[in-house]
């Protein structure tokens, strides 16, 4: 055992008894972290439990080989021994992906920024489809999400859509979605049948707490204004949209998805302190800064991470050189396969520079 795992599993012997004690429900916020610790070293735990077993059944397995004298029953040990170690290298290397420190950001809300990029109506309008996608896979893993600012087009696109999503662990699956998704189909509006390219942009901004994030009340401009929209009733006659300034960081942001100018202001303010919290991250981790520009860039069709081929059914992950010919379901929020390729990749990522340094 490694020092990490030592200290983990007394870690772990600590929080179980610790959780024992009917004092610690008194403390709420107390009780949830302590469960929250709890159940994430008890995986840890199960799983070196787990390639213990294993290890202690290959040795007793090879030291049947060795005394077995009929050939048939060592025949069986030695085919069962290969099952055997396959199982133990498959867990050892599982428990080694739990070894690696969590980040702290892995368990946040998120803010989810969606912008068409080049390709007109067609890019708005898969830009709605992605929206769609990722509310579909949040409702599958028990999420909720809430739409905090809009605008939409006539032909049923969006050329900017901000929205969060709460729940577990929605920044650990969902971060790796930042970048330029490339879509590639023909529009519905194209007689010819030609296929288009078009590009959309998305940013995931972890959820800042209040408490994270202190923003001086003399730090803002804060305007009001009426709503606009594709126009009809969709466009408010109130002074209920607020665009609300950062003044040291230049960050604006602007809501009008909510008839009240007090929600707007809320909303606006949430999106601020991620667009904050994310900027100062940013300063503290060269690495993810460059990473997130060269994710995110312009919405430039060549600057891409992610191409989505409608008549081959096909979406390609550049950076991980993953394709998939199941876009259709991924498209409908059957995207487990796709968001775990990436994590499973980032933790490699990990795992190879940890062992060079």
């Amino acid at each position: 055992m490694n020092e990490r795992l030592i200290s983990l599993i007394k870690r772990y012997d600590e929080l179980t008894q610790l959780i024992q004690d009917p004092q610690l429900v008194k403390n709420q916020n107390l009780y949830r972290d302590t469960m929250k610790e709890h159940s994430y070293l008890d995986e840890i735990v199960r799983m070196y439990n787990s390639v213990e077993e294993l290890e202690k059944q290959i040795d007793d397995t090879k030291a049947l080989i060795q005394e077995e004298k009929d050939q048939e029953m060592k025949e069986l040990a030695r085919e069962e021994l290969k099952e055997l170690e396959n199982k133990f290298e498959q867990k050892s290397e599982n428990l080694k992906f739990l070894l690696i420190p969590k980040d702290p950001l892995d368990e946040k809300n998120i803010i989810m920024e969606i912008r068409a990029g080049t390709g007109g109506d067609e890019a708005a309008l898969f830009a709605s489809d992605l929206y769609r996608m990722y509310s579909r896979f949040a409702e599958n893993k028990g999420w909720k999400f809430e739409i905090m600012n809009l605008n939409d087009t006539e032909l049923g696109g969006i050329k900017e859509i901000v929205f969060s999503i709460s729940g577990n662990n929605v920044y650990e699956n969902l971060r790796y979605e930042s970048g330029v998704h490339r879509v590639q189909r023909i529009p519905e509006t194209e007689s010819s049948g030609r296929i288009h390219t078009s590009a959309v942009t998305v940013a995931v901004l972890p959820e800042a707490d209040e408490t994270e994030i202190d923003i001086k009340p003399d730090d803002l401009r804060i305007d009001v204004m009426r709503a606009g929209g594709p126009g009809g009733q969709s466009v408010n006659t109130t002074d209920s949209a607020v665009r609300i300034t950062h003044l040291p960081s230049g960050i604006t942001v602007i809501c009008q998805d909510e008839k009240s100018q007090i929600k707007n202001k809320a909303k606006a303010m949430r999106i601020l302190r991620a667009r904050i919290f994310e900027m100062e991250e940013a300063k503290a981790a060269a690495q993810r800064a460059e990473a997130r520009k060269s994710q995110v860039g312009s919405g430039d069709r060549s600057q891409r991470i992610r191409t989505y081929n409608f008549p081959q059914n096909r979406l390609t992950d550049h950076r991980i050189n993953l394709t998939l010919y199941k876009l259709d379901l991924i498209m409908q929020g059957d995207s487990i396969e796709l968001f775990d390729a990436l994590k499973l990749s980032a933790k490699e990522e990990l795992l190879q520079n940890s062992a060079t340094k």
